[in-house]
């Protein structure tokens, strides 16, 4: 869990250090545009480095048998899916759980740096245009 908040707060540090080396888009709707499917793109990386740190960890310590099953499990349960179609062995299936919460901690963390994105988008815009 630790070395997900650590990736996650890498991460965000990285996406916002680019994006104070991007120029001010304004009000320019496909300056936006591009910008929010560059933050998506990383995010979305940041998410699969994290989740394939709970596969590695699972298949290392023998958790789950085979590499590719460790990786589906931990997309279903970080992203919290669930499909329940593989489980974790009854000693390890507490952690199953923390890894989900991990995940709807980071998903939030991602959602909450959007969401701080869009409010500069509007500002830009109102400031441009006021209302």
């Amino acid at each position: 869990m630790a070395l997900c908040v650590a990736t996650h707060a890498g991460g965000v540090t990285v996406a916002l250090r680019w994006l104070r080396r991007q120029p001010d888009p304004g009000n320019r709707f496909w300056r936006w545009n591009w910008l929010f499917v560059g933050v998506a793109g990383w995010i979305i990386f940041l998410h699969l480095l994290e989740l394939s740190t709970w596969a590695l960890f699972y298949y290392w310590k023998g958790a789950i048998g085979d590499a590719q099953s460790a990786f589906y499990f931990s997309a279903v349960t970080y992203t919290t899916t669930g499909y329940g179609d593989l489980v974790l062995p009854v000693e390890w299936r507490l952690l199953g759980g923390i890894e989900a919460l991990t995940g709807i901690l980071m998903c939030g963390w991602s959602s909450a740096f959007f969401f701080a994105i869009v409010s500069r988008m509007y500002d830009a815009i109102r400031e441009a245009r006021p209302l």
